[in-house]
């Protein structure tokens, strides 16, 4: 009897795609352009971990317990992380004008690139580094006595929101930063963007506690669902912030309706900002 020998069938790798070489290329420019240094990544930290470290605890002192079972110090610490967040995107938008002006965008223009993914580097590299901060920024408020009631579920909450947001936020930064013309006029708008609504999204205290006018805008502030999932998931696993938001007492679906809120800032903030990048580039 002859022995049929058969040989081991192997299937080929899947090929990368296409749109991930030239991705990964532009971000490792863009992150050698914006993290040369040490001080580059931990200047725009300052201030928020004073708020957290400083600030945070002496408000603790002062306002004690406004709410049964809520730390106020907990509630401050979480809320600079909504500061961090739309400042450090926004100033990520000043390298994108300093490279439209005097860097190898229109080199890059000319090569055989998808335009989108030169938006999509750029935001890699702003997300990666925001995250980064909030990291540090969590753990100095733990470290100072921050009370946060972490679990599985909360963290992804809490990731949740904040990621979004750092989306969101990076798309307003971008579509800025291709409609301005020099970075002067673009650094007296980030604190009208960046900061301003930190004040009424329920940072220091409920949104609740605002005339009914204000309330209501904030409630439209993506600003303001973030901080309640951020809370949702690290402080306050009732949705007491969400409650002031939506008046529901299921707080599992008031936080799904404020993630749909946070990703349908992200997604349209990205597309108008890969829109008007497009449109700049032919100019």
């Amino acid at each position: 009897m002859a022995a049929t020998l058969t040989a081991p069938t192997t299937t080929a790798p899947r090929p990368a795609p296409r749109w991930l070489a030239p991705l990964t290329t532009l971000t490792r420019r863009r992150l050698a352009l914006t993290a040369r240094t040490p001080r580059e990544l931990f200047v725009p930290l300052l201030t928020p971990i004073l708020f957290a470290v400083v600030i945070a605890p002496a408000l603790g002192k002062t306002v004690g317990s406004f709410q049964p079972g809520i730390d106020y110090m907990t509630f401050v610490a979480i809320a600079t992380a909504g500061l961090l967040i739309p400042l450090n995107t926004m100033f990520s938008g000043i390298g994108v004008i300093v490279d439209r002006e005097g860097g190898a965008r229109r080199d890059m223009l000319a090569a055989p690139i998808p335009r989108p993914l030169l938006v999509m580097g750029n935001l890699a590299v702003a997300f990666a580094i925001t995250a980064l901060q909030v990291v540090v920024l969590i753990g100095a408020a733990a470290l100072r006595g921050a009370d946060f009631n972490v679990t599985t579920t909360g963290a992804l909450w809490f990731v949740g929101g904040a990621g979004l947001l750092a989306v969101g936020m990076y798309g307003v930064a971008e579509t800025l930063a291709n409609r301005m013309p020099n970075v002067e006029e673009y650094i007296a708008a980030v604190p009208a963007i960046a900061i301003v609504p930190w004040f009424f999204a329920g940072s220091l205290f409920p949104i609740k506690a605002l005339p009914v006018g204000l309330a209501w805008i904030a409630r439209f502030l993506p600003l303001t669902h973030a901080l309640a999932l951020m809370r949702y998931g690290l402080l306050d696993h009732s949705g007491a912030g969400l409650r002031d938001i939506w008046g529901m007492h299921d707080p599992t679906v008031m936080a799904l309706l404020s993630l749909a809120v946070v990703a349908a800032f992200a997604v349209a903030m990205t597309v108008i900002s890969i829109r008007v990048f497009t449109r700049a580039a032919v100019k």
